[in-house]
Formats: C-alpha cells, sequence, structure tokens
C-alpha cells in the first residue's frame, strides 16, 4: 500500500535535512545544565540597539494586519543607503530565502549549479531538491578556486554559488579575482554573490559587488539583517541585482514573505550605525582574544574576516563538540561538511569566549 512518502519527490527524499545548531534552552533541558553558552550559528551575541527595540514594540501593536508586501519604507531606506534604484532590491524572509528563489527560477531536473566544497549548506539542499547536477569545486588553502569553477561552467548551468565572506572558511574574494572571474561568464548563467557577513569585512580589496551591477546583469547580491544586525530572530535579508532580474524575483516570492515587525527593525538598524559599528569593533577585539589563546593551544585556526572562526582541534571534532557539549558550550560539528578535525566558534562576548577557552583547556 504505497502512502505519502513513496509519492514524494525523489529529490527530496536524498537530500540530508539542514541541522542547526541547537537552541540554549534545548540544552539545559536535555542536559540539565544551567549554565549554557550557543557559539555555534554565527549569531551576533549582543542585543539589538535601543532604536530597533522600540521600532520593534511599536510595529508590534499593528501585527493584527498583513505585512506591506512591497516593503515600500524598507525599501525607500535601503536604496538611499546603497545608492540603488529601489526597484534594484528584493526582499526575502532572510537572505536563505533568495537562494532558494533563485534555484526555483533557474534550475531544472538535470541543470547544472556550481560552487566551493565545503560551502554553505542551503546551496546543496536546494540545488538537490530542484535536481540539479552540483558540480562541487574544492577550497584551494579555504580559499575559492575561481579559475577551477569558471572551468566547470558549462551550457547546462543556470547559477554559480560565490559566498563572499564564505561559510565555512570565513575567507573572502578580492576585487580583481571576481573581475576576472565574471569575464566571459555566459549571461544565461547566475552568479549568485552571498555576503551575508558584508558588514564585518574591512579589506581594502574586498570586492565592490554592487559597482559591478553597472556591468553585469546576471548577478544577484544578496545580504542580511540576521548577522551584523542581530535580527536573526525576525528573518529579513534582501538581494540587489538589475531591476529587470529583481521583477523575475518578484513574481514568485511570496506575498507577505516579510512581517511588519521584521521590517521596521530593519528601518532602525539602517538609523542607527554607530551603535553597528561599535559592535564591529567588538567582534574584531574578541576575534584577536580567540586568535591568541587558540596559539597558546597549540591550536590551528583559518584566519577569517567574520564572525565566526574555522577551529582545527587535531582531533575527531564530532567528539570534541560532544565534550563542550556537555559542559555548557555549544559549538558547530563541521563533519556534516567532511572536515572532521574542525569545528567553527561564533565570536561571543569576552565572557563567553572566556568559557570556550576554559572549556576546550579541559576537554583537549
Amino acid at each position: 500500500m504505497r502512502d505519502l512518502r513513496s509519492v514524494a519527490k525523489q529529490t527530496v527524499l536524498q537530500v540530508k535535512p539542514y541541522v542547526p545548531g541547537k537552541p540554549i534552552e534545548e540544552v539545559k533541558r536535555e542536559l540539565k545544565l544551567t549554565d549554557v553558552i550557543k557559539l555555534a550559528s554565527n549569531e551576533n551575541p549582543y542585543k539589538p540597539s535601543p532604536r530597533v527595540l522600540q521600532a520593534i514594540k511599536s510595529a508590534s501593536l499593528q501585527i493584527n494586519r498583513y505585512p506591506d508586501g512591497g516593503c515600500h519604507y524598507l525599501r525607500e531606506k535601503l536604496a538611499k543607503f546603497l545608492k540603488v534604484r529601489p526597484e534594484q532590491l528584493v526582499f526575502g524572509n532572510g537572505s536563505d530565502e533568495l537562494i532558494v528563489l533563485a534555484v526555483r527560477l533557474f534550475v531544472g531536473d538535470k541543470d547544472e549549479v556550481v560552487m566551493a566544497q565545503p560551502s554553505f549548506l542551503v546551496y546543496s539542499i536546494a540545488s538537490s531538491i530542484a535536481g540539479a547536477q552540483i558540480k562541487n569545486v574544492p577550497l584551494k588553502d579555504f580559499h575559492y578556486d575561481l579559475p577551477a569553477m569558471k572551468k566547470a561552467i558549462t551550457s547546462r548551468t543556470r547559477i554559480v554559488f560565490l559566498g563572499n565572506p564564505d561559510n565555512p572558511a570565513g575567507t573572502y574574494l578580492k576585487q580583481k579575482d571576481v573581475e576576472s572571474f565574471l569575464e566571459g561568464i555566459p549571461q544565461d548563467v547566475l552568479v549568485f554573490i552571498d555576503e551575508a557577513y558584508f558588514e564585518y569585512v574591512h579589506a581594502r580589496d574586498y570586492v565592490n559587488s554592487i559597482q559591478l551591477l553597472k556591468k553585469y546583469k546576471n548577478i544577484i547580491i544578496s545580504r542580511t539583517f540576521s548577522k551584523m544586525y542581530g535580527l536573526a530572530g525576525l528573518r529579513v535579508g534582501y538581494g540587489v541585482c538589475h531591476k529587470d532580474l529583481s521583477d523575475l524575483f518578484n513574481r514568485i516570492r511570496e506575498p507577505f514573505n516579510v512581517n511588519s515587525v521584521a521590517q521596521a527593525a530593519a528601518i532602525a538598524c539602517l538609523e542607527d550605525q554607530d551603535y553597528y559599528r561599535d559592535i564591529a569593533e567588538k567582534v574584531e577585539r574578541e576575534r584577536a582574544y580567540l586568535y591568541k589563546n587558540f596559539e597558546r593551544l597549540g591550536l590551528n585556526y583559518q584566519p577569517s574576516c567574520t564572525n565566526f572562526i574555522l577551529l582545527d582541534v587535531g582531533q575527531n571534532g564530532s567528539d570534541v563538540v560532544k565534550r563542550l557539549l556537555k559542559r555548557g558550550v555549544i559549538v558547530r560539528d563541521m563533519g556534516f561538511w567532511g572536515m572532521n578535525q574542525h569545528i567553527r566558534i561564533s565570536i561571543g562576548k569576552r565572557s563567553e569566549n572566556r568559557q570556550l577557552i576554559s572549556t576546550l583547556e579541559q576537554v583537549l
């Protein structure tokens, strides 16, 4: 007798579900702990600014109404902030949704998608569900091998995903390298540049991707309010692209995909840049603190321009993650990415980072 599983898409049944970092409350319940810190999901450990919290409070009084489906006020504010035209913007329920929409738009059964290996898991999950042939191009010393990725493009390629900076490596792409990569890419191939960690990067040679839109109509740059701006729980991301491309995205996105509270909070974030510049400086200080202690412990790490660090623990990473978890420290197991000796650590507040280092010393 057949059931729903037997008639589900085979591409769905073959996908390994995305496993997010465990919530703090779940770990407390399961392990009967009272003191738990989470350094697993690349979240901003600092609260939103008072201006943002006030905007959330005010917007919550209207949640009996549907949100503005076109994100009008956020669109106008963000367009001015980025110096682009409002019609170049498309909004998503987090930038993850833009990845899913891109695949839905352009990828069919047996089409090809090119991405780095390892990279953000949603690229491969969304592509696999669509039935795509995924062409994984290994990182080269933890950096994208752009010449190899370009070589992997064929007449069946529909999307190339570039994480910049990339997750989980934390490395970034340079202006000259991206310009060289884009030269000669067929115009019917979408180059999806994922800049979720854009606000953490201060390198002078980091690519100015929005300027590239003046020359290339086949790229989209996605960013998010989840990371630096700390709105991970509200889910609001956006893409910047040519107006013809944004028109396609807006045809298939859900009509109310960004809720009204998220829209109000995102506007307030844009109006409070000093607060978030201060957070960026704190993250830089804490990154240096962790580097220093990793070196003291004799641990190799990948220098990062994000709010997370990829750490080589010199042994089975999954075992280390479990031992840390039993002591109330949640970090990311990289075994799912095939990096069996690595863990990924989000940069927390100084008190959290001290606890991490102390617990690492115990379990190692």
